[in-house]
């Protein structure tokens, strides 16, 4: 058995501020910590439940995050950037199954530092009429390799939203979210025995969940923070500019249609 892990910082239990998210904030090598050790409970899940092969993307911010001398040494891992799938960098139809670990819920919603890639920028990404944050679109990044995502840690917003689109994937609650920057926490050793018996528990039910697919042609509407960032924007010339802050373009492709997406934050992100 193959296993992809998707290592995201936010969703990690002790987790809730800036501070600790942000390459420059004064508890961030701290959280790194705390995000390694809970990909090293994952790794040891995976291999508890018969993995032969397990790959980790560092997904966080810029993506140089996981401290290689403690990471578990059975994994192998991606870490920075740039990454034509991001956070998804690494998947291939090869993979039994994959981990979103440490995630948080879509920009707008309840939960722990909510946002979708990036919170300065995106207000909102909807695709074919329905939203999407990370959770969704990057297991749809799975489900096109016909990959299917079978766990999600995190918050309780971040299982919940998970569960709304994946029948059947598990979701280890490390925290509970009570503000956006304020939460309840498992202590570490907790969330990574949690974590360790959710992974055993979703990779022995992986044929039971199918893969996330969102069926083309790809509709995305992509809506920006304030209008500066649309105006840095519009110089891709597949968008049209349905209002103040929003692009709309097509695609028949998913990937094709993410990569576009995430090319037009990074302008806007760049250009403003």
């Amino acid at each position: 058995m193959k296993v992809f892990i998707s290592a995201d910082m936010e969703g990690v239990a002790g987790v809730v501020h800036n501070e600790q998210t942000g390459r420059d904030g004064k508890e961030h090598d701290r959280a790194r910590m705390l995000m390694t050790e809970e990909v090293n409970a994952a790794v040891e899940g995976a291999l508890e439940a018969g993995a032969k092969e397990i790959l980790v993307n560092d997904s966080h911010g810029t993506m140089r995050n996981l401290l290689p001398e403690l990471l578990h040494e059975e994994a192998e891992y991606i870490i920075g950037t740039t990454k034509t799938l991001a956070m998804m960098e690494g998947i291939d139809e090869s993979f039994d199954a994959a981990i979103l670990l440490g995630y948080h819920a879509r920009m707008g919603q309840d939960g722990i530092l909510n946002h979708s890639y990036n919170g300065r920028i995106v207000n909102n990404i909807r695709i074919n009429g329905v939203d999407y944050g990370e959770i969704g679109i990057n297991a749809a990044i799975a489900g096109t390799y016909q990959v299917p995502v079978v766990l999600v840690t995190g918050c309780q917003y971040a299982g919940a939203e998970a569960k709304g689109l994946i029948p059947g994937i598990e979701a280890a609650e490390v925290k509970q979210t009570l503000t956006r920057y304020t939460a309840k926490n498992l202590t570490p050793g907790k969330s990574r025995k949690l974590i360790k018996q959710s992974v055993i528990q979703a990779l022995e039910k992986r044929k039971e969940i199918k893969p996330y697919v969102i069926d083309g042609p790809y509709n995305v509407e992509l809506t920006y923070v304030h209008s500066g960032y649309a105006d840095a924007a519009e110089i891709l010339p597949i968008v049209e500019k349905i209002d103040s802050v929003t692009h709309r373009f097509e695609a028949d492709d998913f990937i094709q249609a993410f990569r576009y997406t995430i090319s037009l934050v990074d302008i806007a992100n760049a250009g403003v």
